[in-house]
């Protein structure tokens, strides 16, 4: 949640009202991108997109995974966190809910990368 804090609810709706930035919400909701292919699926530079990953990430609306390609080259696909964004006019002003997907944690993540190497 982000209440009374009016800077963290200006940057939080200016984030949302970037294109690029809601394209990588939406491209990565349902499946972890690369960002080579969220720059093909925004039509944007790799460079534009890596800049909004990085504000993405400071607000903990994308999170970063580490796969492993067939060849033991280690690269990183990211995946949505955010699942809701409710925002409430009250005599105080505006409230800002934000609700994020749960997500697995490192040891799940670190469980997964060992199955994967070890062929389970």
């Amino acid at each position: 949640m982000v209440e009374g804090d009016g800077d963290a609810e200006e940057e939080l709706v200016s984030l949302l009202d970037d294109r690029y930035a809601r394209e990588i919400l939406v491209e990565t909701c349902e499946e972890p991108r690369s960002a080579d292919a969220l720059s093909e699926a925004c039509d944007a530079s790799p460079s534009t997109i890596y800049r909004r990953i990085e504000r993405l990430r400071e607000r903990d609306l994308l999170e970063g995974q580490q796969r492993l390609d067939p060849d033991g080259h280690h690269y990183e696909v990211y995946a949505a966190r955010l699942h809701r964004v409710t925002v409430e006019l009250t005599p105080d002003g505006f409230v800002v809910d934000v609700e994020r997907e749960t997500g697995e944690t490192a040891a799940d993540r670190f469980t997964s990368l060992y199955e994967e190497l070890s062929g389970r």
